[in-house]
């Protein structure tokens, strides 16, 4: 009798022991889904703006954002064209079918409360000498720290490197600018050139096809319109997070570039770039894939003092933060994989202090010859001739009486003597969604400070047919959200500290 006790009892144990087991790994999952994939964790990284280090004038600050933009535009015009006439790299399907996790994804939409967002401080670029926001990057094991150009436009991630360097040259050369060390990582994995990975998959990505061994490294040769060019090879590594409840998180098998040979003006004070374009291998999909599907940054006045940045926000943000209440958020379509990797939206049209402006509705068709993108790496607002010309006539009516300038800066083309200048003067303009959503941008955005009593329209022309670009000083003072499982972009006025 004592006997089959004994047994029930420990059959009893048995199954309380297999039911505690099996919690466990329950808990372990859900954890992993909301750590990975939910609303209520994250990662915030600040948000740096490039020109408060620089030593130079404000003027002479705007004449080289303008010298990078027109180069960046070139390089945007000559991406969509070719996607016009090939339909390389088109991404129709739905991101979460090939992107991400279904299963956490759907346990982590039931998880809505605790908001613990992951982030990163984002800087204003004028402090390093150009028009870009930069963003603290941590990569390595141990990490190594870095800042890159957060770029919206940009598919690949890539910091200053030393691959297998040795000897005094190598000492030398690290002392000129701040790299990364790939032999004191031990998560850095190269990718062999002789792999589908290289050979397929990262040719859009400028992939070389020099293969002199199977292991040898998949090399790549970015060159950029202004001359500018990174060379170097493919990695994955471990990125680090800091989550906003004091704790860290890490991003395994992250795709990097090791560029062991950058030149040129386009990478002026940064380390490096942070790849932030729709495309299979950008750090936005491997991070927001972790983080819920979605990121978002807010851009603080790019004019702002050196000691305030925002953050690019990897998850949700919280409704209660000083950035913006959600309940104030607009909500569009957020057009993606149509126009290369850039993030497009379909606008209806402009207005003008209430008017809206004859603009052919063919301009803003992303699908056809126009369309508009959103580009953290512009500074300034590019037009298509036929949307340019009616938005600068409108607004020039309102500054007549103001004493006309001649700048050198033959892009802006309407400069005036701001003495006296209220912008209650300027009537407001609004970008008008096809489905109803109105962003109305402050008026120092499209009215710009150039030096000390001169101010300019900030807008620039560019070619017909082609698409219109809605640069970071237009977006700045706003949060935007990045939905890429639901294909939606949100914003809101913010002052993003």
């Amino acid at each position: 009798m004592s006997s089959i006790m004994n047994m029930k009892m420990y059959r009893q144990q048995q199954r309380v022991f297999f039911l505690y087991i099996f919690l466990f790994w329950v808990v372990i999952f859900l954890a992993e889904c909301s750590y990975g994939h939910g609303e209520s964790v994250g990662t915030k990284l600040e948000l740096i703006h490039r020109h408060h280090l620089q030593p130079m004038t404000q003027f002479e600050r705007l004449k080289q954002l303008l010298h990078s933009d027109t180069v960046r535009q070139r390089s945007i015009s000559e991406k969509l064209q070719l996607r016009k006439s090939t339909g390389r790299r088109q991404i129709r399907e739905s991101p979460n079918a090939k992107y991400y996790n279904s299963a956490c994804i759907n346990s982590s939409r039931k998880a809505k409360n605790g908001h613990v967002s992951g982030e990163m401080t984002m800087y204003s670029g004028a402090d390093f000498g150009t028009g870009q926001y930069f963003v603290s990057f941590k990569v390595g094991s141990p990490a190594q720290r870095f800042m890159l150009i957060a770029d919206t436009g940009s598919d690949l991630s890539w910091m200053n490197c030393q691959y297998r360097c040795h000897g005094a040259k190598c000492r030398k050369k690290s002392r000129k600018r701040r790299v990364f060390r790939a032999t004191h990582s031990s998560s850095f994995h190269t990718v062999p050139c002789s792999s589908k990975m290289c050979k397929i998959e990262l040719a859009s990505l400028f992939s070389l096809a020099r293969c002199p061994s199977p292991y040898t490294p998949c090399a790549y040769d970015y060159r950029y319109s202004d001359g500018s060019a990174a060379l170097g090879i493919f990695a994955s590594e471990t990125v680090t997070f800091g989550l906003t409840n004091g704790t860290k998180a890490r991003i395994h098998n992250v795709l990097v570039g090791c560029s062991e040979s950058t030149t040129g003006r386009s990478f002026q004070g940064a380390d490096g770039v942070m790849g932030l374009g729709y495309s299979k291998h950008s750090f936005a999909l491997k991070a927001a894939q972790k983080f819920g599907g979605k990121f978002s940054y807010c851009l603080v006045d790019h004019l702002s003092p050196q000691n305030l940045s925002s953050y690019l926000i990897f998850g949700s943000h919280k409704s209660e933060d000083s950035i913006t209440s959600l309940d104030k958020m607009q909500h569009t379509e957020l057009v993606l994989g149509v126009a290369s990797s850039f993030y497009a939206v379909n606008i209806k049209g402009i207005s003008i202090g209430n008017m809206m402006l004859e603009i052919p509705a063919k301009v803003w068709n992303v699908n056809g010859l126009g369309g508009t993108i959103l580009d953290s790496g512009s500074s300034l607002t590019f037009l298509t001739q036929p949307a340019y010309q009616p938005v600068m006539a409108a607004l020039k009516l309102s500054l007549i009486s103001f004493t006309r300038l001649k700048l050198d800066i033959p892009q802006l083309e309407f400069c005036f003597n701001s003495t006296g200048f209220n912008e209650s003067l300027v009537p407001r303009l609004v970008f008008h969604f096809a489905d109803g959503a109105r962003f109305v941008p402050p008026v120092k955005s499209y009215v710009i400070d150039v030096a000390p009593k001169a101010k300019c329209l900030g807008f620039v022309p560019t070619a017909w047919p082609g698409a219109s670009v809605i640069g970071n000083i237009m977006q700045q003072n706003h949060i935007w959200e990045f939905d890429l499982t639901n294909n939606r972009l949100s914003f809101g006025s913010s002052s993003c500290t």
